[in-house]
């Protein structure tokens, strides 16, 4: 199975993100991740879908996409043409003999801390699912009190816009 990247422009309506998980849904497809967040215009939204599948069957889900009432544009994006990140908020266990080195691990990771207390420290890291995934490493032997992740947000390189076509 190969990851794939759908970058969905959308109309802001009730209950569109339930009809768009639920066409995943009913072709028995997990969504690994997904990011709904609005645009630079007003009433649109871009939903970041990301999904594991073999190759035919997600072009049937793609064009059902494209006919749902509200979707505008569906854009498969290719991870060397494309921007992805994760963004992470993590709570670390720390003592007075640990915060060094959970400090170190944060400027290795070029990620910031956000929130100390005396026993812990909330952390945030922006990077790629690698980068986040490592840092989560090494900071598992310090002790996770807590994680939460947005989904992946992707964008495709370069001047083109998916809304720059659609709404001229």
């Amino acid at each position: 199975m190969s990851k794939h990247v759908l970058s969905l422009l959308v109309e802001d309506r009730p209950g569109l993100l339930t009809r768009v998980a639920g066409l995943f849904a009913r072709r028995g497809f997990n969504i690994e991740s997904l990011a709904v967040g609005a645009t630079e215009h007003e009433g649109l939204s871009r939903i970041t879908v990301v999904v594991s599948v073999d190759g035919l069957p997600l072009e049937q889900v793609t064009k059902q996409l494209n006919k749902l009432i509200n979707v505008i544009k569906v854009v498969e994006l290719e991870a060397d043409q494309a921007v992805e990140r994760d963004h992470m908020l993590i709570k670390v266990r720390t003592d007075a003999s640990t915060r060094s080195q959970v400090l170190e691990a944060v400027t290795l990771f070029r990620a910031r801390v956000i929130d100390v207390v005396s026993d812990s420290l909330i952390v945030e890291i922006t990077g790629d699912s690698a980068k986040c995934a490592a840092f989560i490493k090494v900071l598992e032997p310090f002790g996770i009190k807590e994680l939460v992740q947005s989904g992946v947000l992707a964008m495709g390189r370069g001047s083109k816009s998916i809304t720059e076509k659609v709404l001229k």
